[in-house]
């Protein structure tokens, strides 16, 4: 920022005592939506990116932004700031504040407003934004008018803004007895709006940042040290727990018991269920699906009743959402159900539910006559969706018929159409622990859920509340928060063409940002098909009902791929598909798949 400027202004002086203590307590993100009355911020921002102290991410769309932050923290396990103007830009940040609320994301909010004396008399851009998140964030707060603000880094007036911004960041990662989760500090703004740049900012480079550890460093480390005690490999929000100073519950042997893992369960439910020989029903959300004790099929066998029906203890980890099967168990009030605190609200759909803060299992509590029931229906349910493996002996046959046979056969594979099985299996394949895979809220998670075997990679997914806002920008939240230097790794976006659609925003990405390495797979079936699997299908005459539950859609996907910038593919064979997913990607890609309805 020049010196030979305007002059110093209050507005500039508090965002920089706000951002930049930020950054001590272990910012690394901005993402920023650009306004008037939020313009120090913003300024302050594009100047801690030049000096090299964090990543800015510019998005034109408010509800973008949000979501890029939201994605960013599910990743990172740290919040990203948001900055925006005031009036509809801080409504837009809504969708986002309530899944990460409800999912136990962190995310901080610094919302521009009008001085007080400007709102409620008809002003321009000014609403009442203070409580506008009430209920849905974990501190909110209206911060004073800032005024002259002294030379000086240690004045009162400094230290007021750098304390809100402590505030707001121990809110935010959950410190002390709170849950991670959205924090929202208002900021009104009186004219002049931008001035010089304060001498007392830190003056550092990514190459000082890179090679000496600072403050903000060894409590970023340490911070996500306390949020890995609770929340360990399977990807996903790291969960920042509820510090609670209680012995673990003890498992002991008796009841009939599965463990449950839903979204952003994390490796402790697989860890439990070794431990205690317990069946493990792991949605494929919930970074949990994998293990000697996974059950597959888990839908159809929670409703046998010589299994499903015959438990008598659930442990719960995460937040189940996929199945109406763990639902009803869940509802049992003949079950005793256990949840792990963790990410978000707690749940208790039998109203009896007990909360705890650690379970482990007694040496010898699991039944192994129990277990192997499961294990050997589960056996049963196994789908094997991967193409035949070519006959090699009859490839090389000197015998034409033979020869043929079996090129034909190999063809056929390579050629055979992609249906919902074998795309979200294909993906499935194509992901590992490098990498990072977000399935929006639409049919193809369920299908996956449905299908799907054991692998350990990093999930992610917005089962807060479900809904299909953001969903791009959330996975480019999580490609810039995973994709750091030369780290290897591909983010892939799996959702349907309404998800996709309800999104197209977030294509936008300056040219001055990092390319992430990104390929958005889109399951196109021409609308909402998730509509034909629920009550309102049967209820509904047909044309009511594609009229407004399947909304039909015709939308040209390539032609919005070539506007945005974006590499684009259509994709209708399992040959094709698997080249695509696994070639060398670089860059922002659209994989389009057309699927019948």
């Amino acid at each position: 920022m020049a010196t030979d400027g305007p002059g110093r202004a209050p507005a500039t002086d508090a965002a920089a005592a706000l951002l930049t203590r930020l950054v001590e307590r272990g910012l690394r993100h901005i993402v920023l939506s650009p306004g008037s009355r939020s313009q120090g911020l913003a300024l302050v921002a594009a100047e801690l990116e030049a000096r090299g102290l964090i990543r800015l991410h510019v998005r034109i769309d408010e509800r973008v932004a949000g979501f890029t932050a939201l994605g960013i923290g599910r990743e990172d396990r740290m919040p990203a700031v948001v900055v925006c103007t005031s009036g509809t830009a801080v409504a837009n940040l809504l969708p986002a504040v309530l899944e990460a609320h409800h999912s136990g994301v962190p995310l901080l909010l610094l919302t521009a407003d009008r001085p007080p004396e400007l709102r409620g008399i008809g002003a321009n851009q000014a609403t009442r934004q203070p409580g506008m998140f009430s209920g849905f964030v974990r501190l909110e707060s209206d911060l004073p008018v800032a005024e002259a603000l002294a030379e000086s880094a240690e004045a009162d007036e400094v230290a007021a803004f750098r304390a809100a911004a402590d505030e707001g960041w121990d809110a935010a990662v959950g410190s002390g007895s709170r849950v991670a989760g959205p924090v929202h500090l208002n900021i009104p703004f009186r004219e002049p709006l931008a001035g010089e740049l304060p001498a007392w900012v830190p003056s550092s480079s990514a190459e000082d940042a890179a090679s000496d550890p600072t403050e903000a460093d060894v409590e970023a480390e340490t911070v996500e040290a306390e949020w890995g005690a609770h929340y360990q490999g399977g990807g996903g929000v790291g969960a920042a727990l509820e510090v609670v100073e209680t012995e673990p519950v003890v498992l002991e042997a008796g009841p009939r018991t599965v463990v449950v893992a839903g979204a952003d369960a994390g490796s402790d439910a697989e860890e439990l269920a070794h431990a205690g020989g317990f069946p493990l029903i792991a949605e494929i959300v919930s970074g949990a699906r994998y293990g000697r004790h996974l059950v597959h099929g888990y839908r159809t066998l929670l409703s046998d009743a010589e299994l499903g029906g015959r438990i008598e203890r659930v442990v719960v980890f995460g937040h189940p959402t996929l199945s109406r099967e763990v639902a009803r168990l869940l509802s049992r009030s003949d079950v005793e159900v256990m949840a792990v605190r963790g990410p978000g609200e707690q749940l208790n759909l039998n109203g009896v539910t007990v909360a705890v803060d650690d379970v482990t299992a007694a040496r010898g509590t699991g039944d192994r006559e129990w277990l192997g029931a499961w294990m050997r229906a589960s056996r049963d349910q196994v789908v094997d969706l991967s193409p035949a493996a070519p006959d090699a002996d009859a490839l090389s046959s000197a015998v034409p018929a033979e020869r043929l046979g079996a090129i034909s056969a190999e063809l056929g594979a390579i050629r055979a159409p992609v249906d919902r099985a074998t795309l979200v299996d294909a993906v499935w394949r194509a992901t590992w622990p490098h990498d990072r895979l977000l399935f929006g809220s639409s049919r193809l998670v369920r299908v996956a859920d449905e299908l799907l075997g054991g692998k350990k990679v990093p999930v992610h997914a917005n089962r807060g509340l479900a809904g299909i806002d953001g969903t791009i920008a959330t996975g480019l939240g999580i490609a810039a928060a995973s994709q750091r230097g030369a780290v290897p790794g591909v983010t892939r976006v799996l959702l349907g063409d309404l998800a996709f659609l309800h999104d197209v925003g977030a294509l936008l990405h300056p040219a001055a940002e990092d390319e992430p390495r990104i390929q958005v797979i889109v399951g196109n079936d021409g609308g909402g098909t998730i509509f034909d699997g629920l009550e309102v299908a049967g209820v509904a005459s047909p044309q009511a009902f594609d009229r407004v539950q399947y909304t039909p859609q015709t939308a040209r996907l390539e032609q919005l791929a070539r506007a945005y910038g974006w590499e684009y593919q259509r994709i209708t064979t399992r040959g094709a598909l698997d080249q695509a997913l696994t070639s060398p990607a670089g860059g922002r890609q659209i994989i389009e798949v057309p699927l019948s309805r």
